[in-house]
């Protein structure tokens, strides 16, 4: 049985609770929001990166994480502060975390920091977990994330071109990323939307509806 933490007082299927996902290679994850709780799991997987991928993560040599820090990291208010952490399904240790952190100047934009375990990079994990914390940070307000990256993380570099991240700057090994939020459909757009469909269906229109998913997956 999975060694995971359980989180008191959550509700299932809640983002704190999480939601099971399974990745492109068949393997399953538990991604949920990061607690208070979660600060042993967060020292084991920081325990087991590789020495390059701290330094992709903090841009300089990082050993050890401080109790100070571990608090930071996991004692979070999930809307100003949001992490949201990847748990192997069958082991129940760390494999993936990503954050965001509200810029105080400017409230609508925050940095984003993915860390993914490097036997578990290349699976479409940081990619999962870039599209859950882009829907929270939606939700709280956030309309753009910005991104501080060293120029040789291939891996990041690569999903932030899958995002559509633009670089804006680069300094001293560093390049400055943005990534615009799609915002979500307001009320008068779905209603206008779903009338549009009435519409059509009235009319008798057959090929104006939705196509089939299989139609357009990749």
């Amino acid at each position: 049985m999975a060694n995971v933490i359980e989180v008191p007082g959550t509700r299932p299927g809640s983002a704190a609770a999480g939601h099971n996902v399974i990745l492109r290679n068949g393997s399953t994850v538990l991604i949920r929001q990061v607690q208070p709780a979660d600060a042993p799991l967060l020292a084991d997987g920081f325990a087991r990166l590789s020495d390059r991928s701290r330094r992709m993560r903090f841009l300089y040599r990082k050993d050890s994480l401080s109790a100070a820090e571990l608090r930071y990291l996991t004692d979070i208010d999930h809307h100003d502060h949001e992490a949201l952490g990847a748990l192997d399904h069958l082991g129940g240790r760390g494999v993936g975390v990503a954050r965001y952190v509200r810029d105080t100047a400017d409230p609508q934009a925050a940095e984003i920091a993915v860390t993914i375990a490097d036997g578990w990079q290349g699976r479409g994990l940081g990619t999962e977990l870039f599209a859950r914390l882009s829907a929270r940070a939606r939700a709280a307000g956030i309309r753009r994330f910005t991104a501080l990256v060293a120029e040789d993380n291939a891996a990041m570099a690569g999903l932030l071109r899958k995002v559509r991240a633009d670089r804006v700057g680069r300094n001293g090994g560093t390049a400055d990323y943005e990534i615009t939020l799609a915002q979500p459909a307001s009320a008068s757009q779905v209603a206008a939307s779903q009338s549009s469909s009435a519409s059509r269906k009235a009319r008798g229109c057959s090929y104006c509806g939705t196509w089939p998913a299989s139609a357009t997956s990749t």
